[in-house]
């Protein structure tokens, strides 16, 4: 891991395309602002591992694979 120390309003670059910005800073919490291109995702790790969670679960569930094979 990288860590790194920036000031409000300084940015760091990743991969030439990836610009994250140091908008504000209020006690304990930082707001950044991160400029992508749209078609890399950006998620809060909270919101990915709960998509993570949920896409395994989906893989794991056979039972609406066979409801589907009825279906054919």
């Amino acid at each position: 891991m990288l860590a790194l120390s920036r000031k409000k309003n300084e940015a760091i670059v990743i991969n030439n395309n990836i610009e994250i910005t140091v908008l504000d800073i209020r006690g304990d919490q930082i707001k950044l602002g991160i400029a992508a291109p749209k078609e890399i995702p950006i998620y809060r790790k909270e919101v990915y591992i709960q998509i993570q969670n949920e896409n395994k679960q989906a893989t794991e569930d056979v039972s609406g694979i066979e409801e589907l094979k009825k279906l054919l």
